[in-house]
């Protein structure tokens, strides 16, 4: 039974969570950062990561082509070219397993016969793929346990910041700890908002990333209107309520708090992943790598 989502996700190929249409948008690598950055926030994707690198360069953002921005980006380091990482990858759990390892949040699924890239697979959309068919399979006794009996998420050493927390320390922030979200705390403890990669990329849209000592109060306010407010839950909770509420808030995160509405810790789709498919495999995962 604890195997269930693992053996699902092997005889299920990437293709299969492909919808039957959608958008794929491919940027030509001379094209200039400022205009990328704009496009990707207009289409709701997100390149913050490599913008949060390129702080220290930010008077120069109108100036980077693309090309350029990947090159410096690469030579930190902290990114496997996609060629190190996965480029055809045969099941869904090939690709759970090389997102998780690499700690990276996009994988391209790619035609194997024109090396076109079809799709872009995401912890997020894997996830609701897998919630889809969850009805029809057995549920693992693990479902119904709760978040302190599993010990799945992040409870120690939480970053987080305050409402006026200028957004330049936020930034470093991100860098220093490699993280992509904060949650934003107020002066009694209480969480009130979150700040993550992707509102960084307003910076970049709204063209105030020269302006970087403003507050994480008044950067929100460039946020869509569409944010609904941090999406939360406490240890007590069944991985079961975790896993349908993430889902349907299609959030990146949950924030763990307590009674008083502080926090406790995070939880990550990585997570929650690695909980309901690699977990059941990763000591055969890691014995077949010493092999």
């Amino acid at each position: 039974e604890s195997g269930v989502y693992m053996r699902f996700m092997r005889s299920h190929k990437c293709y299969d969570i492909v919808p039957t249409s959608s958008k794929l948008v491919v940027f030509d690598t001379t094209l200039q950062v400022s205009r990328d950055s704009v496009s990707t926030n207009k289409n709701r994707k997100n390149s913050s990561r490599e913008f949060l690198y390129l702080q220290v360069q930010i008077y120069e953002l109108e100036e980077h082509k693309i090309e350029t921005w990947r090159g410096n980006f690469l030579q930190e380091k902290t990114f496997k070219p996609l060629a190190e990482i996965y480029l055809k990858i045969a099941s869904l759990f090939d690709a759970v397993y090389s997102l998780i390892k690499n700690k990276i949040h996009r994988l391209p699924v790619i035609d194997p016969i024109s090396g076109n890239a079809l799709y872009i697979l995401t912890h997020k959309r894997i996830l609701k793929f897998l919630q889809l068919f969850m009805c029809d399979m057995p549920k693992p006794a693990f479902m119904k346990q709760n978040l302190d009996e599993l010990g799945i998420g992040t409870y120690h050493n939480i970053a987080f910041i305050h409402p006026d927390t200028p957004i330049i320390k936020a930034l470093n922030i991100f860098v220093e700890r490699r993280i992509s979200a904060l949650p934003v705390v107020d002066e009694s403890g209480k969480v009130v908002d979150i700040y993550s990669k992707f509102d960084v990329i307003n910076l970049a849209a709204e063209k105030t990333y020269n302006n970087l000592d403003i507050t994480v109060t008044q950067a929100l306010q460039h946020r869509s209107q569409y944010f609904e407010g941090v999406v939360k839950c406490n240890k007590l909770e069944i991985l079961e309520t975790i896993v349908d509420r993430i889902v349907r808030a299609e959030v990146h995160r949950l924030v763990v708090v307590n009674e008083a509405d502080s926090i406790v810790g995070i939880i990550s789709l990585s997570d929650i992943l690695q909980a309901l498919i690699l977990t059941p495999a990763g000591a055969k995962q890691k014995e077949t790598e010493t092999e």
